[in-house]
């Protein structure tokens, strides 16, 4: 956006605030002189927007009485990234602005939208918890009208059918009473509990296939923590692989290629020499695959405790990586 159009936009949302505003004040508050703002203000009439000019000692220009600006017109998708990313970054610290500035944003777009899809985003903000942030940008997303129905149906607290398809691929039909929405480590978690025992579960929104809102009504316990419910409903999961090795080597660095909601770390007594300088490494996976590759890119002298079949992994990958450097036919 260039900064002629950056200033423009902002002489309407001055406008847009009501009232007549001087020339003189304009300028100053946009920073250019009084004939630039003339000039702006030909074009937001070019763009249609009714701009009334006031002739005399105390006039100025102002929008025309009545005018609104349209619905802003994104998709459930469009809207759904926007307001997440205004809310994410805030959450992540990545909003170099203060907080007001940003929840003063989000309160804008929700403003223009539609009302339908602003009701049903307010629900999403009203119900959903953060806790990491993404570790990979290529995580599973859940459909967005999904996503958008479970915050409502959280949200006024009514209960839901879904088709679920769990991680060894097993397909089932369940009732859930919607407690909450996190997402977490790039993806979104619906936890709620089963109508029938009260036992409360937690569910990969990804893998939800098909859902309809139920009629009924459920109260949310009052200490219920959604984001505590999924976290230790991860820490619980039976991984197929517990994986233990030593790295030689800083945390910092380590972190750098495993964070925390991948692996734990922990560094031992000083005292004991024979491990000084090495940081323990715990992490539950499905798959091993992936590990070699990391620790080819941490770059650190290492030792696989368990399992026996991530060192085969390791070599193997070696062994690759040795014929591809030493490969002179291409």
């Amino acid at each position: 956006m260039t900064t002629s159009t950056a200033r423009v936009l902002a002489l309407l949302e001055i406008l847009q605030g009501g009232g007549l505003r001087t020339v003189p004040d304009l300028a100053a508050r946009l920073g250019v002189d009084e004939r630039t703002v003339r000039r702006y203000v030909g074009h937001l009439l070019e763009l249609g927007v009714p701009v009334d000019a006031v002739r005399g000692r105390y006039g100025g220009y102002r929008l025309a009485p009545g005018y609104r600006m349209p619905p802003l017109m994104l998709t459930d998708e469009e809207a759904l990234a926007v307001v997440l990313g205004l809310l994410a970054g805030r959450r992540a610290g990545l909003v170099t602005t203060s907080a007001a500035a940003g929840e003063s944003a989000t309160a804008k777009l929700l403003r223009v939208l539609p009302a339908a899809l602003r009701r049903r985003l307010d629900a999403l903000l009203d119900t959903a918890d953060f806790t990491a942030r993404p570790r990979t940008p290529t995580a599973a997303a859940p459909e967005t009208e999904v996503l958008l129905e479970l915050a409502e149906a959280a949200l006024h607290r009514r209960p839901v059918a879904i088709a679920y398809t769990d991680r060894k691929g097993r397909d089932s039909d369940r009732t859930v009473l919607p407690y909450g929405l996190v997402a977490h480590a790039g993806r979104w978690y619906l936890t709620g509990a089963d109508p029938a025992d009260g036992e409360v579960r937690t569910f990969r929104l990804d893998r939800i296939t098909a859902m309809s809102v139920r009629s009924g009504s459920f109260d949310v316990p009052a200490d219920f923590d959604p984001a505590a419910t999924v976290l230790d409903g991860l820490a619980r999961t039976p991984w197929a692989h517990d994986v233990s090795l030593r790295v030689r080597g800083g945390v910092r660095h380590i972190r750098g290629h495993l964070p925390p909601e991948i692996a734990t770390l922990s560094t031992p007594d000083e005292a004991a020499d024979e491990d000084a300088g090495w940081v323990h490494v715990r992490i539950r996976a499905e798959r091993l695959d992936w590990i070699p590759p990391v620790l080819a890119a941490i770059d650190r002298p290492f030792v696989i405790e368990r399992p026996a079949a991530l060192r085969d992994l390791v070599r193997a990958l070696a062994r690759r990586l040795e014929e591809h450097a030493t490969d002179e036919s291409a």
